[in-house]
């Protein structure tokens, strides 16, 4: 049977760099906050701002496929791709109406919001504030089935959709990043012991 201490030995070196969790929770953040201060009232510029967020989405995504171990590379590889594709459609077509864009959109977070949640329910037993993630994963999924349903909603509605997507996904990395360097630390005070 594997020991406890052998079992955060291997989390520990699983895990990717504490800090790479801090600066994509720190530009997640920004993104987030920034968003809020735009007035954007056309929905081409809108679906640029979302081609950008989403493409940003899908190279961090990359980076994490690029850590991840067995069959996880495939998930964050799927999720890359979605991100991606979702980014490009937005660039090609910015001048669609706003329902194609919602439903984008909606989709965008319906996928994204799954994953998080399939994700921290995964982990729920090697981190401590695996809820966080559910938390905004639950969050993401409500938002994107509210984002389907009503088309019609106003422009500044769907900026509010990126920016809290993009400050959900900071706040849990930016917990994360401390919590993962708890995990890698620790384990590393206990080896020199």
């Amino acid at each position: 049977m594997i020991s406890m201490a052998g079992a955060q030995r291997t989390l520990a070196r699983a895990l990717p760099p504490w800090w790479l969790f801090l600066i994509t929770g720190v530009g997640w953040t920004l993104v987030g906050l920034i968003l809020l201060r735009f007035d954007y009232t056309s929905v081409s510029a809108i679906a640029i701002l979302f081609g950008i967020v989403a493409i940003a989405a899908g190279v961090l995504e990359i980076g994490v496929t690029m850590l991840a171990a067995g069959w996880w590379k495939l998930l964050h590889a799927v999720l890359a791709f979605v991100f991606i594709v979702a980014g490009i459609v937005a660039f090609v077509h910015p001048g669609d109406t706003f329902a194609a864009l919602a439903a984008v959109m909606s989709f965008f977070l319906i996928f994204a919001g799954t994953f998080d949640i399939i994700v921290s329910i995964s982990i729920r037993h090697e981190m401590e504030v695996w809820w966080l993630q559910l938390i905004g994963g639950i969050i993401e999924l409500a938002l994107g089935f509210w984002a389907a349903g009503y088309y019609g909603r106003s422009a500044v509605l769907l900026i509010a959709w990126v920016a809290a997507f993009a400050i959900i996904r900071g706040v849990r990395d930016i917990v994360f990043a401390f919590r993962v360097h708890e995990v890698q630390h620790g384990v590393r005070g206990e080896a020199l012991t």
